[in-house]
């Protein structure tokens, strides 16, 4: 039996527990538990002591499962309440000597001592590039010689209040954090490949409450951000539309829905009971359509704003990756390829070992990456670096790049 690994994914929709044995080249999955989420909205806290017992009938699932009882586990965070801006850290190298781990320590440290409002704190320090005396573009500099270091980082934040409602509730139920993960850093280490991170990339994880992106360029992370619209905004356009209660909304979504009016067919019909004691209603497919595409269309175009927000838009070679359980939506990725102007692929985790088919979802990405982003995090800082920032190949990340793939069926309908 190997080294035991827990990740709790919390958010708007569900919370997932997934258990995991650390084996010679992956992590075999040995138990799961996905209970309805309660006392969260658009990835925040909103109920602590409703979010401690969704997460306690999760972990109890899990634990049957796998027959381990479970005391701590990687968390993940979402939220617009999440930031990031980068930062240079600088150190000398006494005696132009090899650079160590003690001076990746140091580096990083410098790098992350910026100043920040009292309310935040930083979550992730992600290292960008490394430069030896003025030569560029290092990836990875222990070993080099040089009289001076640099690193530039880009650091994530986070509202301290939302971090300690978040904490507190898993502490109610029972469990220590091993460490807090951010659900896009999560969800990008789990379905992008080597060759997609190094080209540029963005990974749009499209949950319940709130839209994560990740742009990862040059092998590691540039920039992240959370936009407060997900699946449930599109349900609650639907509840607003046909007039029916949010659950039976959510189950027209996923049955009749489709993100591309001109896709359905004219004629096509269903009916639903909407509130009231009347006869059920006739709707139209294509009507349907229209609301949901109005309503996707609305996210890949706040994508876009961010993306040219940031400048890095001329490189993103690689296109977008979508994941998330929203971006099960027919039709979706050819509204994200018109909207965005970049080639899309969806993506979810494939090749699992052990109970594999419970999670081989778009929607369990993030719930799948916490165990391998978490232990590639605790790794790396215990050889004093940042296991965000490994390239690929270094670290754990060379199994879980091949731990999770990835492409749905070329014919998958857009």
């Amino acid at each position: 039996m190997g080294e035991l690994v827990v990740g709790l994914d919390i958010g708007t929709s569900k919370v997932c527990t997934v258990v995991g044995e650390v084996r010679e080249d992956d992590i075999f999955i040995v138990g799961v538990g996905i209970e309805a989420a309660r006392g969260m909205k658009k990835g925040i806290v909103s109920d602590i002591e409703a979010l401690a017992g969704a997460i306690t009938e999760s972990v109890n699932k899990a634990e049957r499962s796998s027959g381990y009882v479970i005391d701590r586990a990687f968390v993940s965070v979402a939220g617009d309440h999440i930031a990031s801006s980068s930062n240079r850290g600088m150190i000398g190298i006494t005696g132009q000597r090899a650079v160590n781990r003690e001076d990746m320590s140091r580096v990083l440290e410098a790098a992350r001592a910026i100043s920040i409002p009292h309310n935040r704190e930083v979550l992730h320090v992600v290292p960008r590039k490394y430069s030896i005396d003025g030569q560029e573009r290092v990836r990875s500099p222990v070993g080099m010689h040089g009289f001076r270091l640099e690193l530039e980082a880009h650091i994530i934040t986070a509202l301290s209040s939302c971090i300690a409602n978040l904490e507190d509730a898993v502490v109610r139920a029972g469990l220590k954090v091993d460490r807090f993960v951010l659900n896009a850093l999560a969800s990008g280490h789990a379905v992008l490949t080597p060759e997609e991170r190094e080209m540029g990339a963005i990974v749009i994880d499209i949950g319940g409450g709130t839209t994560d992106l990740a742009i990862f360029i040059e092998g590691t992370v540039w920039h992240v951000a959370v936009i407060a619209v997900g699946g449930d905004h599109l349900t609650g356009d639907v509840t607003h539309w046909i007039h029916v209660p949010f659950e039976e909304a959510e189950a027209v979504k996923i049955q009749h829905g489709h993100a591309r009016r001109r896709s359905v067919n004219l004629m096509q019909t269903f009916s639903v009971q909407s509130f009231g004691e009347g006869l059920p209603t006739e709707v139209h497919s294509n009507e349907l359509a229209e609301v949901l595409e109005f309503r996707t269309t609305e996210i890949f175009e706040l994508v876009q704003r961010e993306i040219r927000r940031t400048g890095y838009d001329g490189f993103l070679r690689a296109g977008a990756v979508l994941t998330g359980g929203s971006s099960q939506l027919p039709g979706i990725r050819g509204v994200a390829e018109e909207t965005l102007g970049l080639p899309v692929r969806m993506a979810l985790p494939e090749r699992l070992t052990g109970m594999a088919d419970a999670l081989r979802s778009p929607a369990y990405s993030t719930s799948v990456g916490l165990l391998g982003l978490g232990l590639e995090m605790e790794s790396a800082e215990a050889r004093g670096g940042s296991g965000v920032g490994l390239a690929p190949g270094e670290g754990l990340g060379n199994w879980l790049g091949g731990l999770f793939r990835r492409l749905l069926p070329e014919n998958q309908e857009q």
